[in-house]
């Protein structure tokens, strides 16, 4: 009888098998493919591999206009696919079964779990008993039920990376983070791109999708905002029909339109709820049966590495010291999408604040041409958006720049310690760096505050 069953080694599960193991509990984790997850194996490492290669061929291609003479690139395919892998495996060497178990503690089991009973679950044909379980079990693409889709070859996240030929015009179905960072990366390889969904990254504000369409047009990615009606194959060419009655024809299709949760364990013999959305679980995370926790994107959960680790944290303290339980989940998330220049925001946009808190939200929008490190590199298409309310409270943040998942912690240090905008104003930063345009934006912001109303007036009248 083991103390604790993770099922699932991805950030949360291993997160969640160590905290008991390093305490001393009888551990067993439970993967069925690789120790790492899908963001050391087909998301997060390979995909920023990816962009970093393109973001060099890019580089090249713009030398010319900073004075520096250089031929054209040639993109040797293979050798890119080469170095994604060795980027992959050089972190996978500190998350093999055999040094998680010896750091943690922990058994490591390789295999498929199913439940059999509450307490139960079966892996390599051999039943293994446990008080307490966490489900870590992620997602998968979702694959929408499309006519024709079934028909043709095509592309999700998980096999986009064993790619290793450069196609004439690329497809990609769905424009959200993964859609649009495989756009560009592959747009500056050297491919023809088309992105299609009904809005450029329908998650993030209206202003970050209007720029980023202008940028990646740069790069030669020709976004189309309508869904998806039919797919069809004619001969080595993939036809996409689209809803608006147009139709575009390219030799490679990924689709990128979202995550399924993994909830086929046989969670009905153990007697755990779910739904499309995911395994439902409670504030704590736990389950309808309340000795068995589910963490990270095999719930209803935000789909972000960082977040499932959080939880796998969280989870595996609950089930560990259950007297001093935690709430798993928190609405101050910070989140990056990492195209050139990056996507970062935190807390809430301006159409969830404004429901909240109705007519004393204000926005504030700090071009990023305004700032000195931003006009050196020739970085001055994004910008920096704040929502607040009087008094300078911060509500949400947005910066569109490079290193913008940088500069998007002060923000987020804001929110999560009750700060205000004048805390960021008040410091001194270095000068010229990223982070200079983050006070340099909301110092801007507090000034602005400081003169619009009474306190203004006084001091005009001093």
């Amino acid at each position: 009888m083991y103390d604790l069953i993770v099922i699932g080694a991805g950030a949360a599960g291993l997160t969640a098998a160590g905290f008991m193991g390093r305490v001393g509990g009888k551990v067993a984790l439970i993967e069925r493919n690789a120790l790492g997850g899908d963001c050391t194996w087909v998301g997060c490492v390979p995909s920023k591999a990816l962009l970093k290669v393109s973001k060099i061929a890019h580089s090249i291609r713009t030398a010319e206009k900073y004075g520096i003479q250089v031929n054209t690139p040639n993109i040797d395919m293979p050798t890119v696919k080469i170095y994604v892998q060795q980027a992959i495996q050089e972190i996978y060497q500190h998350e093999t079964p055999e040094v998680f178990a010896k750091a943690y503690n922990v058994e490591v089991i390789l295999g498929e779990a199913r439940f059999v009973d509450p307490h139960t679950v079966q892996v390599n044909g051999q039943q293994l008993k446990a008080k307490k379980f966490i489900i870590a079990t992620g997602a998968r693409p979702t694959i929408p039920p499309i006519s024709g889709l079934d028909e043709v070859s095509f592309f999700t996240n998980r096999t986009i990376f064993d790619n290793d030929h450069l196609p004439k015009h690329l497809l990609i179905m769905g424009a959200g983070a993964i859609g649009v960072e495989m756009g560009q990366a592959y747009a500056r390889l050297g491919a023809q791109v088309t992105l299609m969904d009904e809005r450029l990254l329908p998650r993030e504000e209206p202003e970050v999708s209007s720029v980023m369409e202008d940028i990646l047009a740069q790069d030669g990615v020709m976004f189309i905002p309508s869904l998806v009606d039919s797919v069809e194959k004619q001969g080595e060419q993939i036809n996409v029909i689209l809803k608006n009655g147009d139709m575009v024809s390219g030799d490679m299709l990924l689709v990128a339109v979202g995550r399924t949760p993994n909830t086929d364990l046989g969670l009905d013999y153990a007697g755990v709820a779910y739904d499309k959305h995911g395994i439902i679980v409670d504030k704590y995370l736990r389950t309808t049966v309340k000795h068995i926790y589910a963490v990270g994107d095999c719930t209803s959960a935000p789909k972000f590495t960082h977040y499932a680790g959080f939880q796998g944290s969280i989870a595996g303290r609950n089930a560990t010291l259950p007297i001093l339980k935690s709430k798993g989940h928190d609405p101050i998330l910070p989140r990056v999408i990492f195209t050139d220049p990056e996507v970062a925001h935190v807390g809430l946009n301006e159409d969830e604040a404004r429901k909240i808190h109705g007519d004393s939200v204000k926005t504030f929008i700090f071009p990023l041409s305004r700032g000195d490190r931003a006009v050196a590199e020739d970085d001055r298409q994004g910008f920096v958006k704040l929502i607040y309310k009087g008094g300078g409270s911060l509500l949400g943040a947005t910066v569109v720049s490079d290193r913008a998942g940088e500069m998007i912690m002060e923000y987020m240090f804001v929110l999560k310690n009750k700060l205000t905008l004048r805390d960021i104003s008040t410091m001194i930063h270095p000068y010229p760096t990223y982070a200079d345009i983050v006070k340099k934006a909301t110092s801007t912001l507090v000034i602005e505050e400081l003169f619009r109303g009474f306190s203004g007036r006084m001091i005009k009248l001093l």
